[in-house]
């Protein structure tokens, strides 16, 4: 039976930080792997992961294929832990990693995030947790405010359950949590926005995801990592607003995402839509100015 948090408000709820990871990827193979300032991308954002108060236990979810015993291996000898599953059902190899390691409360948060910063992850977990008896799903993504690149998502067990239990269509069961965050009426959902009142999230890509987002997100390390390798989104700001040539790397792939995917897809095309301003694929305007400001 699934948990329900009435029953657990008097205790320490147990937090796990899933990172979903797998050398897999069509437009960029292996990119988890890719290196960077003397380590891999990987190892980068799981150092980034870690950093966070609250991010609780941290569990690397990758999946059973071959090619993916490196990053186990990779895992064990930084002394991560590390779940195997299914390879294109997401859904099911988070909730069955939440299952092993007994989570009250699961941390979503993709292995081509590199840069995110420890504190946009507390913030988000920090507003599931204090409001744990109002919401069953809090991000930072609905709609997004911050570089993307700097995706939460933090959901109760229960609704890891009900999505594992009820979610049937491909894009549901690939991308984890759509079947929660598109249906209100079921989950109680919250949303994080950046305190400034700004809107990077189509205008600084931070995601790792082509070529040139690799380019991109090397750079930021090669030039930040030596000097402070606890380096911010307002260093990384800086130091854009510095060097706009880095900014402009990757600046085509600008609002991509895995949306287009399903861009012929009425149903879920309407729903994204719905949960992001109305804009995919970057079809939005008046976001392409640097600033630099700090992290609140």
């Amino acid at each position: 039976m699934p948990r329900n948090f009435t029953y657990m408000k008097n205790r320490l709820l147990n937090i796990v930080t899933v990172i979903q990871a797998r050398t897999g990827s069509g437009r960029l193979p292996g990119k988890v792997l890719l290196e960077a300032a003397g380590k891999t991308m990987l190892e980068h954002m799981l150092e980034r992961v870690n950093r966070a108060h609250l991010k609780g236990r941290i569990v690397v979810a990758t999946t059973n294929e071959r090619n993916d015993d490196v990053i186990e291996q990779l895992c064990r000898r930084i002394e991560v832990d590390c779940f195997r599953g299914s390879t294109g059902d997401l859904v099911q190899r988070h909730f069955l990693a939440a299952v092993k390691y007994s989570a009250d409360v699961v941390v979503k948060i993709p292995s081509d995030c590199p840069l995110i910063d420890p504190a946009i992850i507390d913030k988000t977990i920090d507003h599931f947790v204090k409001n744990r008896l109002n919401y069953d799903y809090v991000s930072n993504l609905h709609p997004p405010t911050y570089p993307d690149g700097n995706d939460v998502e933090v959901f109760s067990f229960n609704a890891l359950y009900l999505t594992n239990k009820f979610a049937k269509e491909e894009y549901e069961r690939e991308h984890t949590t759509p079947y929660i965050w598109s249906n209100p009426g079921q989950f109680r959902i919250g949303n994080v926005t950046w305190d400034r009142g700004l809107d990077y999230s189509l205008s600084h890509r931070f995601v790792l995801d082509y070529r040139e987002d690799y380019e991109f997100i090397r750079e930021v390390f090669e030039n930040l990592y030596y000097a402070d390798p606890c380096f911010t989104l307002d260093d990384i700001l800086d130091l854009l607003y510095l060097r706009r040539p880095i900014w402009e790397i990757n600046a085509h792939l600008r609002g991509i995402s895995w949306y287009s995917k399903f861009a012929n897809d009425p149903k879920a095309f309407k729903l994204i839509q719905r949960n992001n301003n109305g804009t995919i694929n970057g079809i939005n305007t008046g976001k392409d100015s640097l600033a630099f400001c700090k992290v609140s």
